[in-house]
C-alpha cells in the first residue's frame, strides 16, 4: 500500500541505561545506581545516528518510501512466549534468557484477564538489553519501519502474541500524552501534515518526566510531542517498569499536526492529534478484535 504520510524514527533510545544485576551477562551495579538507572527510556528518543544513514533518510522523508500495511502475522498460531520467540534466537542476543525473566516476573493471575504468556509478552517488550540497539523493542521497531516487510516476518509469531495481549487492554479515555526526541524535528511537522508512526510508540502521561536530565533534559535541541490520543493502552500492570505510567500507541497510528510552538531555546513543542485512518494499516490480531483494536470514542 502506498500512502502520503511521513514516517519518523520514533523508536531509537538511549543505550545501556537499565542495567539489572540479576540478569546473566550484566555487570554488577551498586543498588543505588541500579535504582537511579532503572527508568523507562522508551518514552524519549535520542538523535543517535542510524547504522545505515540511508535508512534515516527513508524514514524521515516519505517521498523516498512506500510502506505496506502490516498484515499476515495474524494468521500465525497463538503460541506460548518461548515458542513465539524461537524464530528470534539468531536475531536477538540471549532472547530466551529474557523470555524466562519476563515469565518469572509475571504473576500467576495477570491483570486485565490476560494469560501469563500474554502478560509476559508485554513485559518482555519493555525489558532493556545491555548495549545499543540490542533490546527486543528496538529491533522489532526497526523491522516495523523497514521498507522491506519481509524483515518483519521473523517477528510474526511474537507480534501475534504481543498484539493479542495489548488489544485486550482497555483503551485509555481521550487524553493528552507526551513523547520526546533529542533533536529538532519541527521542519518535518508543518501544521496540517498527516504522519504515520509505524512503530510501537511509548508515551508518558506526565510531561515533567521528560524534563529530567535522564530523559530530554533542559538544554540542547529537543522536540516534545503533545499527542491527543484516542486509543492508547496503559501497559503499567504488565511492564518491567511497574511504577511508570506508560501509554503504548500501536504501529500504524495516523496523526495530523495541529500546531507548533517554541517556549524555550532549542525546545519545540508539536501538537498532534490521532485520527482514524481511511485504510487498515495494521491487521487486527484475531477475528472479532477489530472494534476493540481500532478506535475507542
Amino acid at each position: 500500500m502506498s500512502n502520503n504520510s511521513s514516517q519518523l524514527p520514533l523508536h531509537e533510545l538511549p543505550w545501556n541505561l537499565n542495567e539489572e544485576e540479576n540478569i546473566p551477562g550484566k555487570k554488577h551495579l551498586d543498588d543505588s545506581i541500579v535504582n537511579s538507572m532503572s527508568k523507562n527510556y522508551r518514552v524519549v528518543d535520542t538523535a543517535a545516528a542510524e547504522e545505515n544513514p540511508q535508512t534515516t533518510q527513508k524514514i524521515v522523508n516519505n517521498d523516498d518510501i512506500s510502506l505496506e500495511p502490516i498484515v499476515e502475522y495474524a494468521q500465525e498460531p497463538l503460541l506460548p512466549l518461548a515458542e513465539a520467540c524461537a524464530p528470534l534466537i539468531d536475531i536477538i542476543d540471549d532472547i530466551l534468557t529474557y523470555v524466562q525473566l519476563a515469565l518469572d516476573d509475571t504473576p500467576d493471575e495477570p491483570a486485565n484477564g490476560l494469560t501469563v504468556d500474554e502478560s509476559a509478552s508485554i513485559r518482555l517488550y519493555t525489558i532493556e538489553w545491555p548495549g545499543f540497539h540490542r533490546s527486543l523493542y528496538s529491533k522489532l521497531n526497526r523491522a516495523l519501519k523497514a521498507a522491506n516487510r519481509e524483515e518483519l516476518r521473523p517477528y510474526f509469531k511474537y507480534l501475534k502474541l504481543l498484539l493479542t495481549a495489548v488489544v485486550k487492554l482497555p483503551c485509555v479515555s481521550r487524553m493528552t500524552i507526551w513523547r520526546g526526541v533529542t533533536k529538532d524535528y519541527s521542519a518535518n511537522f508543518p501544521p496540517g501534515e498527516l504522519v504515520t508512526w509505524w512503530t510501537f510508540s511509548s508515551c508518558t502521561t506526565t510531561m515533567t518526566v521528560l524534563e529530567n536530565n535522564l530523559y530530554l533534559g533542559t538544554t540542547g535541541p529537543r522536540t516534545l510531542f503533545s499527542i491527543e490520543a484516542i486509543n492508547g493502552r496503559s501497559i503499567q500492570a504488565h511492564s518491567h517498569f511497574a511504577k511508570e505510567d506508560e501509554i503504548l500507541l500501536l504501529p500504524g497510528t495516523r496523526m495530523e499536526v495541529q500546531s507548533q510552538m517554541i517556549p524555550a531555546t532549542d525546545l519545540h513543542i508539536i501538537h498532534i492529534r490521532q485520527i482514524v485512518p481511511n485504510e487498515v494499516l495494521l491487521e487486527p490480531p484475531f477475528e472479532g478484535s477489530l472494534k476493540i483494536f481500532n478506535i475507542s470514542f
